[in-house]
């Protein structure tokens, strides 16, 4: 593989914008700090990091599959390589197979019961590119694609599913609706041309309130998770500055402007790792 070729498919897995990876990165590893309350095996947290990495590179790429006839009317995404024609069509599922095959082999590593629940993350990471073809709400899919692995971080470990599990994966998919609702938003003028449909379309003059009101649901999950698992001062200070993070971008998103839109969507990978810190610190400091 020439220089030229490996450039295109680092533009293709999104490795050289490593934002999709820290959103999906920081809730799953603190679900496994949640799961073990501490610190989990290191061996897992090892698995988890490179199965997120993977398995976010294959998603962007089956997305640019699934758009690749639509990515070239789009502002945004008119220099994807298989909009372009760098890469195709072809290449871009062998490069998928290969990346959900090294997902695989990494989950083998773990127990049964993980590895008959990943069959369920592939199926909805595979699904969502689709979605926006049928559905107002392909965000919602997203969010579930992507807290999926919060389950799977408790059943690596053996710990039992519980409320606190159900209680974090919620508040991983009402979080997620938000940041790709403003993710929507930069895109939404074009996605109206050609027909793409997303929250941001679905929620139109009323995209900021929604957002708002996903971003306090967000906030109240957060909140019921701190007291389900007993978590101390440190969370709570968290859940706070998180809930500031969420003003700043309702502030920044006030006059809709795409790049505007843009920062306030990059933003949410502070709110993640702010909570995470927060996790790894309250466990650390309880006795």
């Amino acid at each position: 593989m020439n220089k030229t070729a490996l450039s295109h498919y680092i533009k293709l897995t999104r490795l050289d914008r490593p934002i999709g990876t820290y959103l999906l990165l920081w809730p799953t590893l603190a679900a496994l700090w949640l799961a073990a309350q501490g610190m989990p095996p290191l061996g897992l947290v090892v698995i988890f990091t490179l199965g997120v990495l993977v398995m976010r590179s294959a998603g962007c790429v089956i997305n640019d599959f699934a758009d690749r006839h639509i990515d070239g009317h789009v502002k945004r995404t008119v220099a994807r390589p298989l909009a372009t024609g760098l890469v195709s069509a072809r290449e871009a599922l062998i490069l998928f197979a290969v990346l959900v095959l090294t997902a695989f082999v990494l989950v083998m590593l773990t127990n049964a019961e993980t590895i008959k629940m990943s069959f369920i993350a592939l199926a909805l990471a595979a699904a969502y590119p689709f979605m926006k073809r049928y559905t107002y709400l392909p965000q919602v899919v997203l969010g579930a694609a992507f807290a999926w692995a919060i389950p799977m971080a408790y059943t690596a470990q053996e710990v039992p599913l519980q409320e606190t599990t159900w209680l974090w994966f919620s508040a991983c998919v009402l979080w997620t609706v938000v940041y790709d609702t403003l993710y929507a938003m930069v895109d939404r003028d074009d996605d109206l041309k050609i027909g793409v449909r997303s929250t941001a379309i679905l929620f139109g003059e009323y995209d900021r309130l929604m957002v708002g009101l996903l971003q306090a649901m967000t906030v109240l999950a957060w909140i019921f998770v701190g007291l389900q698992a007993e978590l101390g001062w440190i969370w709570w200070l968290a859940v706070l500055v998180a809930t500031g993070l969420f003003g700043y971008q309702q502030w920044l998103i006030r006059g809709r402007d795409r790049d505007a839109c843009f920062r306030a969507f990059l933003n949410n990978h502070w709110v993640g790792l702010v909570l995470f810190i927060a996790l790894i610190l309250n466990y650390a400091f309880t006795f």
